[in-house]
C-alpha cells in the first residue's frame, strides 16, 4: 500500500468528530513531516475540548500554501463503522475520506515530495464544520505564517478536481427561549417551545423571502437563491415535560453579491420582537477571485477545465487575509456529510501530481 493510502486511511481510522479533540489526528500528522518547520496553534473550543491547527512549512518564502482540516461531521445516519478506513473497490472508506482526510494526506504526500528549494507551507485547520476557529486561529495567530508570506492557497476541498473560484460564506443565529419546566399536566409550568413558535413562523417567511425574490439571487450560483437552514433543539425534554428551553439554529449562506444585513436585521429584529435571546456568528466575507485572477488561471490551465462556484463555505473565507484562494481537491462532495462516505484512490493519486506542479509553478513567480 502506498505511503498516501496508508496516512489517509490512519486519518480516517482516528475519531476526530467536531465536538471531540483532534490532537491524535495532529499528532499522526506531525509524524510525517519531517524536515518541515512546524508551528503547533493549540486552543480550547467553547466546550472546553482541546483542539490543535498546524503550520508546517519547507523551503524559502513566499510559494503555495495547501489547506485542508482535520475535524469531520458527526457520524449521524451510518449503519457501519464510520471509521474503518476500509481499502476495496478502488476507494477509500470511511468518515471524512473525502471531506477531507484523503485531500489532506494528499497534501501532505505532495508537499514531502517537492524538490528542495521549492518553497511550500502547510495549513491544517480544525473546527471547519463548525465554527473555522482552527483557520481563524492560523489567519490571526500564526507567527510563521507572518514569516513566510504564502503567495496563494490552494484549499484542498472535494471538487472532483475542479477549480472552485469562489463560495458561499455562512453567518449563524442562535436564538433561544426559556420556559419553567414542570410535569404537563399540572399546568405548573411554561413551555418554551410557545414563547418560540412565532419566531419561527418569522424565519419561514425569510425563507421564502429568499428564494422568491430575484433581487435576493445570485445567478452566478447553482442555486441562485441563499441558503437559510434552521433546526430546532429541545435538548431531550419527553412530551410530558414542558420544555424549559428551546434553542433555534439558523445557518444563512450568502455569496458575495448579496448584501446581508436586511437578513440579519429582520433575524435580530424578530428575536427582539418575541423577547427571545440572540447570539450571533459571522465567518468572514465570501470569497470569490474574478476569473482572470492569475492564480486562478494556473489552475485553470493546468487542469483544462474551466473554474466554478459552490454553494458552501471553506476555511478559505478565513484564510483569505493572508493570499488569494482557489480551492481545488480530490473527491466528490456529493459523498459527503452522507453515510458510506468513500473517496477514489486514483482521484487522490492524481490530486498528489497536481498539488506539485502547481507548487512548482507558483516557485517561479
Amino acid at each position: 500500500m502506498s505511503d498516501l493510502i496508508t496516512l489517509a486511511a490512519d486519518l480516517v481510522r482516528i475519531d476526530s468528530r467536531s465536538f471531540v479533540s483532534n490532537l491524535a489526528v495532529a499528532e499522526r500528522i506531525e509524524a510525517e513531516l519531517g524536515g518541515f518547520e512546524i508551528e503547533r496553534l493549540d486552543y480550547v473550543d467553547p466546550a472546553g475540548v482541546a483542539k490543535r491547527a498546524l503550520v508546517a512549512h519547507r523551503g524559502g518564502p513566499g510559494g503555495l500554501a495547501l489547506s485542508g482540516h482535520m475535524d469531520t461531521v458527526p457520524a449521524t445516519g451510518w449503519d457501519t463503522d464510520p471509521w474503518s478506513g476500509q481499502i476495496a473497490d478502488g476507494h477509500l472508506h470511511g468518515l471524512g475520506s473525502t471531506d477531507m482526510k484523503g485531500p489532506v494526506a494528499a497534501c501532505i504526500v505532495a508537499a514531502r515530495a517537492l524538490p528542495d528549494g521549492v518553497p511550500i507551507t502547510l495549513l491544517l485547520t480544525t473546527d471547519e464544520e463548525t465554527s473555522k476557529q482552527g483557520a481563524r486561529l492560523i489567519a490571526s495567530g500564526s507567527a510563521l505564517v507572518r514569516q513566510v508570506k504564502p503567495t496563494a492557497i490552494l484549499v484542498a476541498e472535494p471538487t472532483s478536481l475542479i477549480p472552485v473560484r469562489g463560495h458561499r460564506s455562512a453567518i449563524g443565529f442562535v436564538v433561544t427561549a426559556t420556559g419553567i419546566q414542570a410535569h404537563s399536566s399540572t399546568g405548573l409550568g411554561r413551555n418554551a417551545n410557545w414563547a418560540l413558535a412565532p419566531f419561527v413562523l418569522d424565519m419561514r417567511a425569510i425563507y421564502e423571502r429568499l428564494r422568491d425574490d430575484p433581487t435576493l439571487h445570485d445567478a452566478g450560483y447553482n442555486p441562485p437563491f441563499s441558503d437559510f437552514n434552521i433546526v430546532i433543539d429541545n435538548f431531550g425534554a419527553p412530551v410530558n415535560m414542558t420544555v424549559p428551553k428551546a434553542e433555534v439554529r439558523i445557518k444563512f449562506r450568502y455569496s458575495a453579491r448579496i448584501d446581508p444585513t436586511p437578513i440579519v436585521t429582520a433575524v435580530r429584529d424578530a428575536a427582539t420582537r418575541h423577547g427571545l435571546g440572540l447570539v450571533i456568528a459571522a465567518e468572514g466575507p465570501p470569497p470569490e477571485l474574478p476569473l482572470d485572477h492569475p492564480w486562478l488561471l494556473m489552475c485553470v490551465d493546468m487542469l483544462g477545465r474551466a473554474a466554478m462556484t459552490a454553494p458552501y463555505g471553506t476555511d478559505a473565507a478565513e484564510l483569505q487575509p493572508i493570499a488569494p484562494c482557489v480551492i481545488l481537491g480530490p473527491g466528490d462532495v456529493a459523498v459527503a456529510h452522507r453515510p458510506a462516505e468513500t473517496v477514489e484512490i486514483a482521484q487522490l493519486e492524481a490530486a498528489v501530481d497536481v498539488f506539485k506542479k502547481l507548487a512548482v509553478q507558483q516557485s517561479h513567480l
